[in-house]
């Protein structure tokens, strides 16, 4: 997933190499054509499209849910999606399953966000220092490999397990388990850029390892983190529903898509809907994410764009 970035070294009059000082000497990919990209391609434009109604079916949540999710009608259990009242039908204890739904779009949404967050910025400054200070290679990048020898998420079940079942731990879980691959990628970038003319132009201005990493360095390597970052969203998503699915995330009676799987799954031959409907909504939250992750790579790929 390595990003190509092309990069030019500025001349000063003299003809020497612009000081350091003058910023990232960086050909920046133009907002407005990777825009263009994303609404020309069917695809990432579908995925823009999943995203938006997700987003929205989750921000919107507390306003557009017909009932709280908590809520339970003893006197209407399993209603047939289309029933006067209950749009998705009811699950076991007569919960209204849309309602449901909007609120565990909403949490899932947030864990994700949260561990995206937690990964880039810890991933990111590791990932930097290790593939610009070689002394500080070996150790990091051999913690990262012995990381990445557990299975992501059989990693994130044992972080969650001893941390205790909540929205919160279940997000630094998932966002601790994922820091070992935002790491390598961005050590693999900060390996290739360090070799281009400007960077060393700089080195020999004397500047200093951190105003190198945070002027030349990191610009280069933003179109790789935001393309992980649009990795580690569904992943994030789906280990949040499993982490919920087992007792290790979010806890009842807030509403979640791996709760409400768990308790529909003892439904499956007499009612499938309470368990199809949020696993739907899982599928689409995970594809949107990636075929707009897809998109992005190609747009932010100069060598890419440039073949389309």
């Amino acid at each position: 997933m390595t990003q190509v970035v092309t990069t030019t070294a500025t001349t000063a009059p003299g003809g020497a190499a612009g000081a350091p000082g003058d910023g990232p000497q960086v050909a920046a990919v133009p907002r407005l054509r990777v825009l263009t990209h994303l609404l020309r391609t069917p695809l990432a434009l579908t995925g823009l499209v999943m995203l938006a109604v997700v987003v929205l079916a989750g921000v919107l949540a507390p306003w557009i849910a017909p009932y709280a999710p908590e809520q339970v009608h003893f006197d209407a259990p399993f209603q047939l999606p289309g029933t006067v009242g209950f749009a998705l039908g009811t699950d076991d204890l007569g919960r209204d399953i849309l309602s449901r739904m909007l609120w565990g779009v909403r949490a899932s949404l947030t864990v994700g966000l949260l561990a995206v967050v937690l990964a880039v910025v810890v991933g990111t400054p590791l990932g930097l220092a290790a593939g610009y200070w070689r002394w500080l290679d070996a150790p990091i990048s051999r913690l990262t490999d012995v990381t990445l020898a557990f299975p992501f998420l059989v990693l994130a079940v044992g972080l969650a397990a001893i941390s205790g079942p909540s929205l919160t731990n279940a997000a630094i879980a998932l966002g601790v388990a994922q820091v070992p691959t935002m790491i390598r990628v961005v050590r693999g970038e900060t390996l290739r850029v360090r070799e281009h003319e400007f960077v060393q132009a700089a080195v020999a201005m004397d500047a200093s390892g951190p105003r190198i990493l945070a002027q030349h360095v990191l610009p280069n390597c933003l179109s790789a983190v935001i393309v992980q970052a649009t990795v580690i969203m569904p992943v994030a998503v789906l280990g949040e529903a499993v982490l919920s699915f087992l007792g290790l995330g979010i806890q009842p009676p807030t509403p979640s898509l791996g709760i409400m799987l768990a308790d529909a799954q003892q439904y499956l031959s007499r009612t499938p809907w309470p368990a199809l409907f949020p696993g739907l909504a899982i599928v689409v939250v995970c594809l949107g994410f990636n075929l707009v992750g897809d998109a992005l790579r190609d747009a932010l790929d100069p060598s890419t764009s440039d073949r389309k």
